[in-house]
């Protein structure tokens, strides 16, 4: 993202919250910073954005089932299965009645993310609680 005209782009974190605090919000929205997603999704994990509208595999499926039902035993009951096409929605989960930006739910997320052997990463837990 640097070497694409983003100079202030912080390196990842640990932590979604860190590293989400660590953007600017006037920077997400420059084109400068939208041309260097563009140019460097192919680097995010599962190939960025553009390729989670392939379908997902049965074993993407039952992992991102492994993180609902990790979620629901460290302490959010609520926390709603994926759809059969795997999507989870920031809806779904306000309907749920669970606050994605509540420091718990991340912690959680966090701890979660180990049982989806790698189909989930702690950058995916980040993209999905900063709205990409």
């Amino acid at each position: 993202m640097r070497s694409h005209g983003v100079p202030s782009f912080p390196d990842p974190a640990t932590s979604p919250h860190a590293f989400k605090s660590a953007l600017d919000p006037t920077t997400e929205q420059s084109p400068a910073f939208h041309s260097a997603l563009t140019a460097c999704e192919h680097l995010l994990p599962r190939g960025g954005t553009h390729s989670q509208s392939a379908p997902p595999s049965q074993a993407q499926i039952t992992a991102e089932l492994a993180f609902a039902r990790c979620l629901r035993s460290h302490g959010f009951p609520r926390f709603p299965d994926p759809s059969s096409t795997g999507q989870l929605t920031h809806e779904m989960l306000a309907s749920a009645g669970i606050d994605i930006h509540q420091p718990a739910v991340v912690q959680a997320a966090d701890v979660c993310v180990g049982v989806t052997h790698g189909f989930l990463t702690r950058a995916d837990v980040a993209r999905f609680v900063a709205g990409h």
